[in-house]
C-alpha cells in the first residue's frame, strides 16, 4: 500500500500546491504536486549542466526535486526546487541566477511567463 511523502514539510508544501492548483486554476502547480508525490526512489536529481543545456535566459526552472551542483550554470534564469545541494546554490549565486524554493514559488505565485520544468 503506498503512503506518500513522510516528511511533514513536503506533505503540506503538496497539499498547499494542489489547493492554489485548483483555486486558481495553475495547472503548473498540480503538476508540480503530483511530480513531488512520487517515491523516493523515483524523485528526481537535476544536475546544473541539464539546466543549463535545456533552459533559455530568464526563464523559470522548476525542479520537483533536487538540484545538485555537477556542471556549470551559464545563464541567468529563476530555479524553483524542493532541495538544493551547497555547492549547487553557490555555483546559482556565482552566474547571476536565482534560487528560490517551491514554497517561495506558491507564495509569490507565477510571473514568468516561459516555464520549464526539467527532470
Amino acid at each position: 500500500m503506498r503512503t506518500g511523502p513522510t516528511n511533514i514539510n513536503l506533505k503540506n508544501l503538496i497539499g498547499e500546491l494542489k489547493k492554489k492548483a485548483y483555486a486558481e486554476d495553475v495547472p503548473l502547480f498540480a503538476r508540480i504536486a503530483e511530480d513531488l508525490e512520487k517515491p523516493t526512489r523515483q524523485k528526481r536529481e537535476v544536475n546544473l549542466s541539464k539546466i543549463s543545456r535545456h533552459a533559455k535566459k530568464g526563464e523559470l526552472v522548476v525542479v520537483p526535486g533536487k538540484v545538485l551542483a555537477s556542471g556549470e550554470l551559464n545563464q541567468s534564469v529563476t530555479i524553483a526546487a524542493w532541495k538544493f545541494s551547497q555547492p549547487a546554490l553557490e555555483k546559482i549565486s556565482k552566474a547571476n541566477a536565482k534560487a528560490i524554493t517551491i514554497n517561495e514559488l506558491v507564495k509569490e505565485g507565477v510571473k514568468e511567463k516561459a516555464v520549464r520544468i526539467i527532470g
